[in-house]
């Protein structure tokens, strides 16, 4: 007996993830990596006031979450200055990302990007349908002008964007982003992706009215809060489109241990400032290991560093190669030119350490692996 068939558009997609987890590579290795520097996770971790109310909650997970989640829209509410009709809050950015296309996007509808950004976006429109258009980058970011120029030639129901950046961990003033907004075509959407937006310098988040009706910001708990397993994100858009996310979101998806972990981690701005300053002192770490090796590492305005490592992709990939095999998870951007770069999260000392260690003789595989020579 046969399954009954998919959808025509279901049965058209791979059956894949954006990212392979580093759990997969683990069950492959046979063993666990000795440093995990490649999901961009926080190796600083949560606030030990998230960690108590999340064990203060698990006695209580007998019962659901609160389907409004309340607490912790009305503290975010508090927190940015609007008001908690504004706040939309899901299973981590992801899951709202795809809350927003299923609501906005038809089959064939036409929708921005940027060539080699955040691929999480595309799984989803690439699910309901939607027709994706990418800009290239301008060297090491995201084109804001190339993207409103597309937008416009497209007719894009959504332009995405992140500032900070995913894979080159470069940002945009806020000034740009406001401009940005201000020029949208007629009908145009922003999707403002603010993951990384707590390790930012100071100038970096605009100022924009939240009830701006062509404009939804997305922030998370994963990043500098620490709390990446938890799935917590939010956004924060004009009420109307804030209210629409009820027609289908999942009223159970954040739980009740992920609602009281958020909301104290939060609460815990002191944690915040610290997990800012470590974050600082990492990317001078890891930028000197590179430039030890000879290698460029590029200004970063998030939890990781990307570091050119002056070849081409091959090479990038046989270096990412052999750190795998050493035991050191990193990832890479996975368009050219971008992907003749690797991307190192931040972390403790010991972590780094290690990645320090392998880097040498990972460069010098991939040299020989190639056929070449490393030179410096």
């Amino acid at each position: 007996m046969k399954i009954s068939a998919l959808t025509p558009l279901a049965a058209s997609l791979p059956s894949t993830v954006p990212f392979v987890g580093p759990e997969t590579t683990e069950r492959r290795l046979g063993h666990p990596f000795t440093a995990r520097l490649g999901a961009n996770e926080s190796l600083f971790g949560p606030s030990p006031k998230a960690i108590a109310a999340m064990q203060k909650a698990a006695s209580e997970v007998w019962m659901y979450g609160d389907p409004e989640i309340f607490d912790l829209k009305a503290a975010l509410a508090a927190h940015h200055g609007c008001r908690a009709e504004n706040i939309v809050v899901g299973e981590g950015i992801d899951g709202l990302l795809g809350y927003l296309v299923r609501l906005m996007i038809s089959p064939g509808d036409p929708v921005v990007t940027s060539l080699g950004a955040y691929p999480t976006f595309n799984f989803h429109v690439a699910g309901y349908g939607g027709t994706l258009h990418r800009a290239p980058y301008r060297g090491d970011h995201e084109d804001p002008q190339a993207l409103l120029d597309l937008a416009r030639q497209t007719g894009a129901r959504l332009l995405y964007l992140s500032n900070p950046d995913n894979p080159m961990g470069s940002h945009h003033p806020a000034a740009v982003m406001a401009e940005m907004v201000a020029n949208l075509p007629e009908g145009t959407l922003m999707l403002l992706d603010e993951a990384y937006i707590d390790l930012a310098p100071a100038g970096t988040a605009p100022q924009i009215d939240p009830d701006t009706p062509n404009l939804i910001r997305f922030r998370t708990f994963s990043k500098a809060h620490g709390l990446a397993g938890l799935r917590v994100g939010y956004a924060i858009t004009h009420p109307e489109l804030a209210l629409a996310f009820d027609k289908l979101r999942n009223h159970f998806g954040v739980g009740r241990i992920a609602q009281a972990g958020a909301l104290a981690a939060l609460q815990d701005q002191a944690y915040l400032a610290g997990v800012r300053t470590q974050v600082e002192q990492a990317r001078q770490r890891v930028s000197q290991i590179a430039r030890t090796h000879q290698l460029t590492p590029l200004g970063s305005a998030t939890n990781f560093v990307t570091i050119d490592l002056g070849r081409d992709g091959a090479f990038a990939r046989a270096t990412l190669a052999a750190l795998t095999e050493a035991g050191i998870f990193v990832r890479m951007p996975g368009v050219a030119p971008l992907d003749r770069c690797i991307r190192v999260s931040l972390g403790p000392e010991p972590a780094l350490a290690a990645f320090e260690r392998a880097l040498p003789a990972a460069l010098a595989a991939a040299a020989a692996s190639l056929g070449s020579h490393l030179g410096g």
